[in-house]
């Protein structure tokens, strides 16, 4: 391109595709009003980000001041994860075919203080960072500006190994609803965008078999438009490995906007080769022999506006209950 085009054609090329991104965010922005959120992660850490949008410069601010100081797990998030999920949200925001490129950030100033679970200072352990807490920030920011419930907010991250195998993949689950949409069940959503192994693949290359891997019944939170269901998979296992799931929304439920009710809660149990239920929490590492079972129900999407036939109050009270 360089030699055909000439270098300063090229570099004319590349500022119009970051002006033009430019442009399709500041439209967007003057269609959006100031919002604010509140995001409760499983560990007790919050997000909090207020929006506060300039309608005469089309621009805006994106503040998290409020959240949670770093913390001594690994949940913490480097500056730039922070920075691609606002990226990512925004992006999808503009109903263009533009490239993702960083010109969609022009218009928006982010104020992350340093210190905090979004701005770890090194040497902040940040593993879960960009896996789950990335998550996070997406949801809280569709939260803030009211146009997408909780998606199940986690990748459900999932190892087991031995000496001879290593394995890892991330399992699908609900996606929020919306003003106009319902949910997706069993999809990948916000962060993570993985194919999971054929199952025909895993089972000749690992010790496992796939029992089970479908739509989780039910786990949709209900509105108007209902959330998205989750999935069960289940894994037998036939020579004994360590297992371990770094997975999210087991103890708090993904929420509903407007009314909607949020999706169920993920849970993860073993079931031993003698009948024996063990629950896990949603960070563990567990020893599987021979026969054993791992089963991984993962999170529904919340619900968005208030089901048909159903007062405020009743959804209210409805949205306490567990899963």
């Amino acid at each position: 391109m360089l030699r055909h085009y000439g270098a300063a054609t090229v570099q004319a090329y590349m500022q119009h595709v970051q002006d033009n991104a430019e442009a399709a965010v500041r439209q967007v922005l003057g269609v959006h009003k100031d919002g604010s959120f509140c995001y409760e992660m499983d560990n007790g850490c919050v997000i909090k980000v207020a929006i506060r949008v300039n309608q005469g410069e089309r621009s805006a601010e994106i503040d998290f001041t409020g959240t949670s100081p770093q913390q001594a797990n690994n949940f913490n998030a480097p500056l730039p994860v922070c920075k691609a999920a606002v990226l990512y949200t925004f992006r999808t925001l503009v109903d263009d075919n533009i490239p993702l490129n960083a010109g969609c950030l022009k218009p928006l100033h982010l104020i992350v203080p340093e210190g905090c679970l979004l701005n770890a200072r090194y040497p902040a352990a940040v593993a879960a960072g960009n896996v789950e807490t990335s998550q996070a920030v997406v949801g809280a920011l569709y939260g803030a500006l009211g146009v997408m419930a909780g998606s199940q907010g986690t990748m459900n991250n999932l190892t087991f190994g031995n000496a001879a195998h290593q394995y890892y993949e991330t399992i699908c689950g609900g996606t929020g609803a919306g003003p106009s949409f319902d949910g997706a069940d069993a999809v990948h959503s916000h962060m993570t965008n993985s194919r999971i192994t054929d199952p025909e693949v895993l089972e000749h290359r690992h010790p496992v078999l796939v029992e089970a891997f479908g739509v989780r019944p039910s786990s949709g939170g209900a509105g108007r438009h209902r959330g998205g269901n989750g999935a069960v998979r289940r894994l037998r296992f036939l020579e004994p490995m360590s297992a371990a799931i770094l997975s999210s929304h087991r103890a708090h439920r993904p929420f509903g906007l407007e009314g909607g009710q949020p999706g169920a809660a993920g849970r993860n149990t073993v079931t031993r080769a003698d009948g024996r239920r063990e629950d896990l929490p949603g960070c563990a590492r567990v020893e599987m022999a021979a026969g054993d079972v791992l089963q991984i129900e993962t999170p529904g999407g919340g619900g968005y506006g208030t089901p048909r036939g159903e007062t405020e109050s009743s959804v209210e009270l409805a949205s306490t209950t567990t899963p």
